[in-house]
This record gives C-alpha cells, sequence and structure tokens, in this order.
C-alpha cells in the first residue's frame, strides 16, 4: 500500500495541478497512481502533477510534468507558473528571476511584486522535424486535415512540446471535445499532440478552444497559448503583443521577431492536502 502523499494545490485560470515535493514523497508517483490521484472521483483531482523541484546535472532546479493518463509532459506554460509560485511560497526564490530544468528545455520565471508570474516559454518553431509531423518537410502552415469527410485548415508548432493549431470561424467547447481526441492521436503525429481551435479577434486578441494531450478538454494552457498566438503571428493575422481568451480567462503573449515567447498570467493557491494511503487501494472503474 503507498504511503500518504502531501500535495499542494494551485490554479491558473482554472487549469489545476498538483505540486508534490520529493522531500514529502521520496519517489515519483507511478502512473496508475497519476491516475488515481487525478480523478476527479477517486481522488483530490486535477490536470495533472507537478513533482518537485528536483537536482539535475545542469545545476538547475528540475521539474517533471506528469499529465491525469500519467504520461509524462514536456512542458506546461500554466504547471511553470503554478510551481513558479510554489516556489516562492516556500521561500526558494522571491522576485529575482531564476531557471526551471523541464523535459522540454531550460526556462526563465519570475514572480512579479504584483503576483503575476512571468515565464519565458522559449522559441516556437513550425519545422516538421522539430515538432515532430510526420508526411510533412519544413514550416506546417495552412495544411489540410480531413475529419469526418470535412477539410479543416491546420498549422503545427513546438514549443518544447507540439500543437495542432485549427483555424476557425467559430469556437466552442462541443467542437473541441468532437474533434480534439481525433486530432490528438492522429498518425501524422507520432508523439500525439495538444489541439487548438483558434479564432482571430483582431490584431492583437485571439480565443482559443483547447484539447491538451494526456488531459482533455481543460479551460487554460500556457503552452497552447503561446502556440496559438505564435501562429497567429506567423500567418500575418496578429502582432506579436497578443492577449489570449480562453473559457477560463486571459493570458498575455509577447512574441520576438524570431518567435521567442514570454507568458505572463495569475496564479491562485486553492489548499494544502494530503491523500489517505487507502485511497491507492481503490480499482479505478472506466
Amino acid at each position: 500500500m503507498a504511503l500518504e502523499m502531501r500535495f499542494t494545490k494551485y490554479h491558473g485560470l482554472g487549469n489545476d495541478y498538483l505540486v508534490i515535493n520529493p522531500v514529502d514523497v521520496p519517489q515519483q508517483p507511478t502512473p496508475d497512481q497519476v491516475r488515481l490521484i487525478c480523478h476527479r472521483n477517486y481522488g483530490p483531482g486535477s490536470d495533472g502533477i507537478l513533482y518537485g523541484p528536483l537536482t539535475t546535472d545542469s545545476g538547475h532546479l528540475g521539474l517533471t510534468i506528469l499529465n491525469p493518463d500519467g504520461s509524462e509532459a514536456e512542458k506546461s506554460g500554466n504547471g511553470l507558473r503554478i510551481f513558479s509560485r510554489y516556489l516562492f511560497d516556500i521561500g526558494k526564490f522571491k522576485h529575482q528571476p531564476f531557471s526551471l530544468q523541464t523535459r522540454g528545455g531550460l526556462v526563465r520565471c519570475c514572480v512579479r511584486p504584483d503576483g503575476f508570474v512571468e515565464v519565458d516559454m522559449g522559441r516556437v518553431s513550425f519545422d516538421a522535424k522539430q515538432i515532430p509531423v510526420r508526411g510533412h518537410d519544413g514550416e506546417v502552415l495552412n495544411k489540410t486535415i480531413i475529419l469526418g469527410g470535412v477539410n479543416y485548415t491546420f498549422c503545427a508548432a513546438t514549443i518544447g512540446n507540439p500543437h495542432c493549431v485549427l483555424l476557425m470561424e467559430e469556437v466552442s467547447e462541443e467542437l473541441a471535445k468532437r474533434l480534439g481526441p481525433q486530432i490528438e492521436c492522429d498518425a501524422r503525429f507520432p508523439n500525439r499532440t495538444n489541439v487548438q481551435f483558434l479564432k482571430v479577434l483582431g490584431r492583437n486578441d485571439i480565443k482559443i478552444e483547447i484539447w491538451e494531450r494526456g488531459a482533455g478538454y481543460t479551460l487554460a494552457s500556457g503552452s497552447s497559448s503561446s502556440a496559438a498566438a505564435a501562429v497567429a503571428h506567423r500567418l500575418g493575422y496578429c502582432d506579436g503583443d497578443i492577449t489570449v481568451h480562453m473559457p477560463g480567462g486571459s493570458l498575455q503573449i509577447q512574441l520576438t521577431h524570431d518567435f521567442q515567447v514570454k507568458m505572463t498570467g495569475p496564479v491562485v493557491k486553492v489548499c494544502d492536502g494530503t491523500i489517505a494511503s487507502e485511497a491507492f487501494s481503490t480499482e479505478i472503474r472506466a
């Protein structure tokens, strides 16, 4: 039987994560444990687990990001903002910038005096080999995907994790839930993909609905906001300073000429808690 697990819960625009510190839980939760912990009925429930801080060979603090299905994510914008706030709360850092090592690369973070968190997410690439996307060469922009006999225009991008952005005249939760699962597991994306349904509102505003790889429908996503904003800018629809509107709220995305991304947004602490050992004896039924 597993030991009790202490956690701290935060959300970023309704996208919630549990932070589990290796000091309290020396062994990273197994995929089965992750699925139970993240379950909304059998566990405390969350859109993922942030396991850290970890010691890395680079000398920077490391972070492992776990999806609700037990898989590992390369990068998460909301997760990085939340983890930055957690490190601030436990006194690891104050308002100075610091770096975190993720599976998707090194990122620079800063908890501002106003409580908002900035994350330099890295550089967006649209190159098929880097994302990766099978069956394409060069930049994956304005390509066609057929779903249920209907042609949709999509672009693909990576910011350390893969994204597929569909340009739409209207977006909705129903659309994301209906098409997202099909696109996430489409054979052209060998590592599966996050999916964004994008509506351009103006030169500095876009709206997205999100289907997140390994998590499903979610109210907000930092890496999805970064990828969708970069696509809108690359196609010439938006300038480099973009507000991304999502069901959970808005994030600010700033893009440089070479598609380096700075993301800024809020984080809210929800609670501290302990998962009882007996919870892990529960069998999750489909």
